[in-house]
């Protein structure tokens, strides 16, 4: 296996995940087959317990992981599935050490940095290596920048792994910024300079250097920094911004030959060029659509690009599939308290709820919901997003006073919504959830099996602890609301939907996690498809 770890450095969101995720694209289709790997220095075991205000979404894999959002671009970008393995923090790597000490495992020797934390660090490499035997290319990215502190042995963790699986076999790739300067005119190379200075302090030559810039790289700036960083001017490659998405991004680092750079560095440049052509359409659907429509996301954390980013990213895939530019309205759950729905959310083609926790702004979702069943307005719920739409519907069309979640309100008199059986007495926060995917059965004749095809079943991930409440079932059916998929082990609720409405369905799986640009999610597909008939009206 050849492998490529993508470092960063001067300031952190400069892209480091979208350029190794790029790099992934540009690789597969060389014909080549590559997996991607994140490793997070922050102490949590994983990011399942963080706010969004301070994290992003938490991106679930199919083995149920909660891991960093950088890893929804890798499986959105590439074809690959991956599993815990693909996410590895420092968390995870003290807490194996010190357990392995606690069971005796180090045979009385003192336990240190190095190696024995290196060591845990490069196995988590090594397992990866021999759990896919198949992989040509293992991208590894390293959260973080360098210098911090927290980041060190992950870095020499790699410098020794370079050493012993040769370095002929590994390419290092740092990502770093390089600034315009408006009252200069001028670039400003010295951040990059001073960044891999500091690599190189560790003992790590990159051999490519990636630089994230608004302007385009002269050559004059591209000698300088090859001749201060130790690199051939060919290896110094502009990141640039792009002007409509991020899918741009791996079209815009093959106009400095990356792929080529790389293959030749790891020994395999016979692959032939990329065949891209896929990748150059969908991108020109998105940049030239023949349609708009407008659909509002209705959330508490709103005011974060995010919280939400793989809803935003299933929105843009399902517009291209509709040749449809789509027109995200952020609105704020609070504000709709505040000023009613139609006032807050406008005149829009669609109301998408999205998941999330805790009960702020949870009335305001329920008036949204309302909004969206009475007006004729698509409506799309996930997670959450279900469960707000049920209350609304027991509320409203049930008449059932008061109906709410247990989550936030433990003495409702109609909890249409509770905690999951296997969540009573569970105290501890993190991984215990109902995580990953699981397989439900879709019924026959309902508008959730026409939009997968007619599939008996499908498989979809969740992150939840509350669920459809079962005593509820019958009083809501027989008022119209219609269950079309139930898990297939225990018969929990999936998807509900109102059948004489253009478009009312929600979710308690998160279909964002499994959307491709070429390959949008159906159900999101067929929320923009009725979003584009509403707008026609």
């Amino acid at each position: 296996m050849k492998y490529i770890f993508v470092t960063g450095g001067v300031v952190s969101s400069l892209g480091k995940g979208l350029a190794a995720a790029s790099i992934g694209t540009l690789l597969e289709h060389r014909g080549l087959k590559v997996l991607m790997q994140k490793f997070d220095p922050y102490l949590n075991v994983d990011p399942g317990t963080m706010s969004p205000f301070q994290h992003g979404e938490v991106y679930v894999l199919d083995d149920g992981a909660e891991t960093d959002l950088d890893l929804g671009h890798y499986e959105r970008f590439t074809s690959g599935v991956l599993s815990k393995m693909n996410n590895l923090t420092s968390g995870q790597v003290f807490d194996s050490v010190i357990k392995k000490e606690r069971r005796g495992e180090y045979l009385g020797k003192t336990v240190q940095f190095i190696p024995h934390v290196t060591d845990e660090i490069k196995d988590r490499l090594r397992s990866v290596t021999a759990d896919n035997p198949d992989v040509d290319v293992l991208i590894t990215e390293i959260g973080g920048t360098v210098g911090d502190m927290e980041g060190l042995l992950f870095l020499e963790a790699l410098r020794q792994y370079a050493l012993e699986v040769g370095k002929e076999n590994v390419c290092f790739i740092h990502v770093t910024l390089l600034p315009f300067i408006k009252a200069a005119g001028e670039i400003k190379t010295k951040p990059t300079q001073q960044s891999v200075a500091k690599l190189r302090e560790i003992g790590i030559q990159p051999d490519i250097i990636i630089c994230r810039t608004e302007a385009d790289l002269d050559e004059d700036n591209r000698r300088k920094i090859a001749m201060f960083c130790n690199v051939e001017r060919k290896n110094v490659v502009a990141f640039r911004d792009v002007d409509h998405t991020i899918y741009e991004c791996p079209l815009d680092l093959r106009r400095d030959k990356i792929d080529r750079l790389v293959v030749d560095k790891i020994g395999l440049g016979h692959t032939p060029s990329p065949a891209i052509e896929d990748w150059e359409r969908f991108v020109q659907k998105v940049i030239h659509p023949k349609h708009k429509v407008t659909i509002s996301v209705v959330g508490k954390y709103i005011e974060l690009q995010d919280a939400y980013k793989s809803i935003y990213e299933s929105l843009i895939h399902a517009g291209a599939h509709h040749d449809t530019k789509v027109n995200i309205v952020r609105v704020e759950a609070e504000a709709i308290e505040d000023h009613g729905a139609a006032s807050a959310i406008g005149d829009v083609d669609g109301i998408l709820v999205p998941g999330g926790f805790g009960d702020r702004g949870t009335e305001g979702k329920i008036l949204a919901a309302r909004y969206a069943r009475e007006s004729d307005i698509p409506y799309f719920g996930i997670c959450l997003g279900m469960q707000i739409a049920t209350i609304e519907f027991a509320r409203n069309v049930c008449k059932l006073r008061d109906a709410n979640s247990t989550e936030f309100d433990k003495e409702t008199p109609y909890p249409v919504i509770c905690l999951q059986e296997e969540q009573k007495g569970v105290e501890d926060m993190g991984a215990t959830m109902r995580l990953g995917a699981c397989e439900s059965i879709l019924f026959a004749g309902t508008r959730a099996s026409d939009l997968y095809g007619g599939a008996a079943t499908i498989h979809e991930r969740h992150r939840h602890r509350y669920e459809f409440n079962s005593d509820f079932q019958d009083r809501l059916q027989e008022a119209g609301l219609v269950i079309s998929s139930v898990s297939a082990d225990e018969g929990l609720v999936e998807i509900i939907e109102i059948p004489d409405h253009p478009f009312y369905l929600a979710a308690q799986f998160h279909p964002e996690f499994q959307s491709k640009p070429n390959k949008a999610h159906p159900l999101f597909s067929g929320f923009i498809k009725a979003a584009l008939e509403h707008s026609n009206l």
